[in-house]
């Protein structure tokens, strides 16, 4: 089953979508800039063959639940996200959200 749904944090309207999969969940957390998932999400292709997309995504592991993936700490982010918004590995995936959310234009560091 699939189950989308707006969430709110801190006032900024996301969109999360789980999909219940077998034994499994695919978590997501997006809105029209970026996106954090749960580890089914794989960095390395897009950072890699994916590279010119310039993919604003985070990964974070463990994680069960919309929640979770909200509070858990990002293991691992794509270039474009640490260029244009700051991310790094270890801040809450909400934190990074909110960066998004932040800034009228990309940062450029």
């Amino acid at each position: 089953m699939i189950h989308v749904n707006p969430i709110e944090i801190e006032g900024k309207t996301f969109t999360s979508v789980r999909v219940a999969l077998p034994k499994t969940n695919l978590l997501v957390v997006t809105n029209e800039t970026g996106y954090i998932m749960c580890a089914a999400l794989d960095v390395g292709i897009l950072d890699t063959a994916l590279r010119d997309r310039e993919v604003i995504a985070g990964r974070a592991r463990g994680v069960r639940s919309i929640d979770d993936l909200l509070e858990a700490p990002l293991e691992l982010v794509t270039e474009a996200s640490r260029q244009q918004f700051g991310w790094e590995p270890g801040m809450k995936g909400k934190d990074a959200l909110l960066r998004l959310t932040e800034q009228s234009a990309p940062k450029q560091v």
